[in-house]
């Protein structure tokens, strides 16, 4: 008996049909339960943490006890050695001057100073009192003013004519780069040491070299 065309079947070739499947899979409605971009890569970094925990705890001895005490241990050593160094401090640097505002005699900046003391300001009372040494300095033309200079540029060229200062005046440099760059805190004692420079170098008698000697016509030895 002759089959009519309504029950013949209907073929599609496999290409088209599998573009068709993946159109429909492609909807929105097939997806709503999908994880997120953020979820997936979250998921992709615990797997690949896991196997390098997995791997290590295969060669640490103890297995996964093992290499959670090792990671324990090293914790402990970092805390202790962060509590044994204290705040870690970066080195001292030079700044672009010692004056940044407006020029003050060493007067002004000695009585700044001590107002800065009197209020237990000690870093500040410390950048004033060594301002007021290099400023001091200037005023009886051992040093020519120059802007841009460092302490420590200010302590070497004074101690060529105050040789005998040159180490203290050295060391109140570092003082006041230390609390100025070195964020290290001012001390009663260190305002102490860089006031009593002050009052040495004002007294002190410079040494003329012969170069100097000769420049300012003083008869030569």
């Amino acid at each position: 008996m002759p089959v009519s065309g309504e029950d013949t079947p209907v073929t599609i070739p496999r290409g088209p049909a599998r573009e068709a499947a993946e159109d429909e899979l492609s909807k929105g409605i097939y997806h709503r339960n999908d994880p997120s971009l953020l979820e997936r890569a979250l998921n992709w970094l615990w797997e690949k943490i896991t196997h390098l925990l997995d791997t290590a705890s295969g060669a640490a001895p103890g297995g996964t006890v093992g290499l959670v005490t090792i990671i324990v241990v090293i914790v402990l050593l970092a805390v202790a050695l962060r509590l044994r160094l204290g705040k870690v401090r970066a080195q001292p640097t030079t700044g672009p001057g010692m004056f940044a505002d407006l020029p003050r005699t060493a007067a002004e900046h000695r009585a700044a100073a001590e107002e800065h003391a009197r209020r237990d300001q000690w870093a500040p009372a410390i950048q004033e009192r060594m301002r007021a040494i290099v400023r001091s300095l200037e005023e009886r033309a051992l040093l020519d003013p120059r802007p841009g200079r460092t302490a420590d540029e200010a302590a070497a060229e004074a101690g060529r004519p105050l040789p005998e200062h040159a180490a203290r005046l050295l060391d109140a440099a570092r003082v006041f780069d230390d609390v100025t760059y070195g964020d290290r805190p001012g001390t009663p004692e260190a305002y102490k040491t860089l006031r009593d420079v002050d009052s040495e170098v004002q007294r002190a008698k410079p040494q003329l070299t012969e170069t100097a000697a000769d420049t300012t016509g003083g008869a030569r030895p």
